[in-house]
């Protein structure tokens, strides 16, 4: 055997197990809990921000409730949410996020609420790039029991799918216009509206549809 033909063949074997434990990472996520507490609203309590942007949590709550009406849930009003809080002397979202879910029931008689936080918000520099990212995690608490119904992640990038093909000064000028322009236009309010899309929105792994939505009851065709 040619040693071409064995490097070949290593070379078939390492993509497949590539390929197998990429998929093998791909676990369907456990509907059961959802679909037992059926809920039909959702509150939308302030995301946490771990970033160091002081702008990333309200810019990301603005975008929260349109991917949940468009699941099919009703989204308690963030305004009138976020008034309330301020009523009874909650202002930080850590402080919000402690209350107990019986507690939120009781105030706003939701099923369910909602928990953001967020790990990445806002423009990085780096010698031959300049990005802005957002991304976040979040989780469904059911107000009745405070069992998490869901969870996941997202998050996205102005940089995805670019190409730099501009060679190294021209590189190095991009990334540096760039960063102007991402901080100047406020890049990270924009592409936390992608990362809120791709995070609450029903889909494969996503929350499922509510029953405002005419995909309601339909998951199981999807294999949810």
């Amino acid at each position: 055997m040619s040693q071409s033909i064995r490097l070949f063949k290593l070379a078939a074997v390492l993509l497949l197990a590539t390929f197998v434990t990429g998929c093998a990472t791909q676990k369907p996520y456990d509907y059961s809990a959802f679909k037992r507490s059926n809920p039909k609203s959702i509150l939308v309590l302030p995301p946490v921000n771990k970033s160091p942007d002081i702008k990333a949590s309200y810019s990301f709550l603005s975008y929260t409730s349109y991917p949940l009406a468009e699941s099919g849930y009703y989204v308690f009003p963030v305004a009138v949410v976020d008034e309330v809080f301020r009523q009874n002397g909650l202002n930080a979202p850590e402080e919000i996020h402690a209350v107990v879910p019986a507690k939120l029931r009781e105030i706003f008689g939701a099923d369910t609420a909602l928990y953001i936080e967020i790990t990445q918000y806002g423009t990085r520099y780096m010698v031959l790039s300049s990005d802005t990212i957002v991304a976040a995690n979040a989780k469904l608490v059911d107000l009745k029991t405070g069992e998490t119904l869901w969870s996941g992640a997202a998050s996205a990038s102005n940089n995805e799918n670019q190409n730099n093909n501009n060679g190294l000064i021209g590189m190095l000028v991009k990334a540096a216009i760039d960063q102007i322009v991402n901080t100047l236009t406020e890049q990270g309010h924009v592409v936390a509206g992608i990362t809120s899309q791709r995070l609450l929105l029903a889909r494969p792994y996503g929350v499922l549809y509510g029953p405002r939505s005419p995909y309601y009851g339909k998951d199981e065709a999807a294999g949810r």
